[in-house]
């Protein structure tokens, strides 16, 4: 679980770091830095149940959101018939950014819900740091 923590940290740093030139970088930056955060933590075998679920429930909702929103996965279904994500890595469709953004979310959900699985397997809980006496 150590070395999947330790990718899934690098990787959220540089998905944090191209969204520079996003529309909306202040929204994404804190979002995959959040996720690099706790996996550098369950890196360090410290899991935080309360953090994962937080990260879970509030990008849950917001892939909910991007599910119905207009131009989301929906429309990207219905109108577009699935069409490649990928073919550039420009969004020139308005509909490409909002469902790349919603299978974002869906790796952070992911990742956190596999620490947060693990963690509790493990029995693992926060390290209580002792304070010198």
């Amino acid at each position: 679980m150590k070395i999947f923590n330790i990718i899934w940290v690098v990787l959220f740093v540089i998905f944090a770091g191209l969204q520079y030139n996003d529309p909306d970088p202040y929204l994404w930056m804190p979002i995959y830095l959040y996720c690099a955060w706790f996996c550098y933590l369950a890196a360090k075998k410290e899991f935080y149940p309360i953090g994962y679920a937080v990260g879970i429930i509030i990008f849950t909702g917001y892939a909910i959101y991007k599910i119905f929103d207009n131009n989301g996965l929906i429309d990207w279904f219905k109108f577009h018939h699935a069409e490649s994500l990928v073919q550039t890595m420009k969004a020139e469709k308005p509909w490409v950014e909002e469902v790349r953004e919603f299978f974002g979310l869906l790796i952070c959900v992911a990742v956190l819900a596999a620490n947060w699985a693990y963690g509790a397997k493990q029995g693992k809980k926060v390290p209580v740091k002792k304070g010198k006496r």
